[in-house]
């Protein structure tokens, strides 16, 4: 059933945003992490469109899709690829490029939607939102709209954070570029791409990244003054399976060369999303490609700079299992354990020091993890840890 939201700018109060269960304890002389738990459960309905908006989806030709036909005569709500934390109990959320290809997506527009997530009706409003534009002509190559506004075949944004100004930062694949936005949409400056580093997309050519291997993942600093910009592939010539986290300093508004790396469990693998615990700590999603019954690899770990193994990468320690979340009280209906079975998990937020957010980008209508043959919705999870994350004071309360 198709589903339109009204779209308003009231700000709703968010009850039981993180509410407490008990993790399953460990048993005796159990080793590794503690186990994570669900916590609680909200979904957008897959077939949620941005009411009196354009239509989408041409390129998508007219056989059903997991049920769904398109074209659509609105802009479908979906793609969730990168989320940001309000003080109010709503999160900011990012579209990424909209069907999954530059050449399919050059009817869908690129938007950052307010939503709020109700737990207690296990339902999540969409409030509002901005559309991505460039009136003042920053980006250097031809847009898809005279209008300047952004498209999916212009470019890819898959990761958000948001400076102390109320401005936005956000990751793009097609570059990859960093691209600085005002809090109504509008692109403040020229991208900013990565020193050499290029997408199969990039204008300049010579592509030693592969296709939608961009910036999955983006992060500010507890202080404010860094970008902590992940990859999702591996740059030509590093190690198989190894990712660049890359220094981004705000004031210059220039990379400052300064890198880590991050290792993937499997050079098949990728990232999903990257949020900063402290300085040197990161929590990052990593997952393999499979989805439903076939997802094997979804977890989130705590990534440290510091290294101190001294083996040249990220240490990481697994905090959550989505494919094994105890759920002794079946949250929102739904089994012990709880499997987060998405081929796309890409948003992740810190609540407080024990609890996080994780969202699936539900690629509408073309994923089906959930239920095979029918379009994944939009899910809005929180999750306990199994520990504290002992996090930067500023990253907990920041807004």
């Amino acid at each position: 059933m198709r589903r339109t939201l009204a779209v308003g700018l009231t700000l709703l109060t968010v009850t039981a945003l993180a509410t407490p269960t008990t993790a399953a304890p460990q048993a005796a002389g159990e080793k590794g992490p503690k186990r994570a738990a669900l916590t609680n459960f909200a979904f957008l309905p897959a077939e949620t469109y941005l009411p009196g908006s354009e239509p989408s989806g041409a390129a998508l030709g007219t056989a059903p899709i997991n049920g769904v036909t398109p074209p659509f005569a609105d802009q479908p709500i979906q793609g969730f690829s990168g989320l940001v934390r309000n003080g109010d109990g709503t999160f900011d959320a990012i579209s990424d490029n909209g069907y999954g290809a530059k050449a399919n997506s050059a009817d869908f527009l690129l938007r950052i939607h307010r939503i709020a997530p109700d737990f207690a009706k296990g339902t999540v409003d969409v409030l509002g939102g901005v559309t991505l534009t460039d009136p003042h002509g920053h980006i250097p190559f031809p847009l898809t709209r005279q209008d300047r506004v952004i498209t999916g075949a212009d470019l890819d944004v898959e990761s958000v954070t948001r400076g102390a100004d109320g401005t936005y930062w956000m990751g793009d694949e097609f570059g990859p570029y960093l691209l600085h936005f005002d809090r109504a949409g509008r692109l403040l400056a020229p991208p900013v791409p990565l020193p050499g580093v290029r997408a199969p997309e990039n204008p300049a050519g010579n592509p030693n990244l592969g296709g939608s291997k961009g910036f999955e993942g983006i992060t500010l600093s507890p202080d404010g003054k860094r970008i902590n910009a992940l990859l999702e592939g591996t740059v030509a010539g590093d190690a198989p399976g190894t990712l660049r986290l890359n220094e981004f300093d705000v004031a210059s508004n220039s990379f400052t060369g300064k890198t880590w790396r991050y290792r993937l469990e499997d050079p098949s693998f990728a990232i999903g999303d990257a949020i900063a615990v402290d300085a040197n700590r990161l929590l990052i999603i990593e997952r393999d490609n499979g989805q439903g019954a076939a997802a094997l690899v979804k977890r989130v770990y705590l990534a440290d700079k510091r290294d101190r193994d001294r083996d040249g990468e990220l240490d990481k320690t697994l905090v959550a299992d989505l494919l094994d979340l105890a759920n002794p009280k079946h949250v929102g209906g739904q089994a012990d354990p709880f499997r987060f079975p998405f081929v796309t998990i890409e948003d992740v937020t810190i609540l407080d020091d024990r609890t996080i957010a994780v969202l699936n980008d539900n690629n509408f209508p073309s994923s089906s993890g959930r239920t095979p043959g029918k379009p994944d919705n939009n899910e809005f999870i929180t999750i306990r840890l199994g520990e504290s994350l002992h996090a930067d004071p500023r990253v907990l309360r920041r807004r």
